[in-house]
């Protein structure tokens, strides 16, 4: 989790992403966000996200990506 907070607090550095549990509801961040942040974790994580994980129950929080990291990297 401490990877992820520091490539989400670098893109986004004015982001409280381990309070924020609404990032896409409230439009806190933007598809370029998501583009970055997508980028960064497949490269960190050795994951690729795909085009149908694409969705606002995956990037809502901190919380929420790690649980996708850790599924794609199950598979």
């Amino acid at each position: 989790m401490k990877e992820l907070l520091e490539i989400l607090n670098e893109i986004r550095p004015d982001v409280d992403f381990e309070a924020e549990t609404a990032l896409i509801t409230d439009e806190i961040l933007g598809s370029f966000d998501i583009v970055a942040i997508v980028g960064e974790i497949n490269e960190a994580f050795e994951v690729e996200i795909r085009p149908n994980h694409l969705v606002p129950e995956n990037f809502n929080s901190a919380q929420a990506m790690m649980e996708l990291i850790e599924r794609l990297q199950d598979e």
